[in-house]
């Protein structure tokens, strides 16, 4: 019988002044990581061996020159640069956010060209990788940019899939950019990968209000009433289990997240509060809608303690497995619907 081909696993450093390289190699300084996936790290030799030797970590890298030779077992590392790079642990720089951008990009081009199944991202500091080249709010709208499909946030753990109408953008924009066609695209997206990435036949999906108390009746706001509400019940005609809008602060008080598939915030506080005060350092944050799967832990780069040898790996290893299980779900819900369209010949 035919081995099971190990998924390829492309990782992002992140910023390298940050914790980013610090998590990984925790991560997979425990062998049996390499049972399950085969890791591919985007950086440079000096970058990691600078920090194996600070964290005094035992970790088995490969360098390879390609990722035509790759070798299972190890952690692989390809370089994304020759130069010289400074490290100033904890602190942000113009190089440190250039690096993380080569890292990205190389990583995310090999995902592209199927070179590797999964993309597991490090941290980035959202304002010093900005550049002619990175114009973008965060992972999520790069990744949507260079790869196929409409992205969701999604930030989860077993329990919580908590998803975001508006990402990366400021409150004070946020009821301008609320509209039916913006509703109609998440909701779809939320609902596809729910069915397709973890095999929930029917999901049940909840949908934040927009205003508090959902605007109580136009009192605060008319968003609700003119906008979220006709927008779900025209989605709940399709037959989609589709409920809210939720007053936030009720919502989660009261736990009635749980008895939800997935629940979508109307912007990213919101939603993102109540996640991570629930999960914060158990939980993942995935890029569904796209035609690649990407994962990533729930933290930032966390500069105060770089080089410390303080950051709790926890996060990334959910990240992996959450990946990894994700691929393994699409890829077999791809096989069991190949041919569900085909009609059968008669004679």
């Amino acid at each position: 019988m035919e081995k099971e081909q190990k998924i390829k696993v492309g990782i992002s450093v992140g910023d390298i002044n940050g914790i980013g390289v610090e998590v990984v190699l925790k991560t997979f300084a425990d062998k049996r990581m390499m049972d399950f996936c085969t890791p591919i790290l985007f950086a440079s030799t000096k970058v990691i061996t600078f920090h194996k030797n600070m964290l005094k970590l035992e970790v088995p890298v490969q360098g390879i020159q390609s990722l035509d030779s790759v070798v299972d077992g190890k952690l692989n590392l390809i370089s994304v640069t020759k130069e010289e790079v400074k490290m100033e642990l904890g602190n942000p720089t113009k190089e440190s956010g250039a690096f993380a951008l080569r890292s990205l990009d190389a990583a995310t081009q090999a995902l592209k060209e199927g070179k590797v199944d999964l993309l597991v991202t490090a941290p980035i500091s959202k304002d010093n990788i900005q550049s002619e080249e990175f114009k973008f709010a965060g992972h999520t709208e790069f990744l949507e940019d260079k790869l196929e499909g409409d992205s969701l946030m999604i930030l989860m753990t077993d329990s919580l899939r908590m998803g975001l109408i508006t990402g990366h953008v400021p409150v004070a924009k946020v009821s301008e950019t609320i509209t039916k066609e913006l509703i109609l695209s998440k909701v779809a997206t939320m609902h596809t990968t729910l069915v397709k990435d973890f095999g929930i036949a029917k999901p049940k999906i909840a949908v934040l209000g927009l205003n508090p108390h959902c605007g109580d009746n136009g009192v605060i706001g008319n968003e609700d009433e003119d906008i979220v509400r006709p927008t779900l019940k025209e989605i709940q005609e399709t037959g989609k289990l589709v409920y809210g809008p939720y007053a936030a602060d009720g919502f989660f008080g009261s736990e009635n997240y749980k008895g939800f598939d997935g629940v979508l915030a109307m912007y990213h506080d919101q939603g993102l509060v109540a996640f991570k005060t629930l999960a914060f350092g158990n939980g993942v944050n995935f890029t569904a809608g796209l035609n690649q799967v990407r994962t990533s832990p729930d933290h930032g780069t966390a500069f105060e303690i770089a080089g410390q040898n303080k950051a709790d790996a926890s996060s990334f290893k959910e990240a992996l497995f959450t990946g990894l299980k994700i691929v393994k779900t699409r890829n077999a819900y791809k096989t069991l619907t190949k041919d569900s369209l085909k009609v059968r010949k008669k004679y």
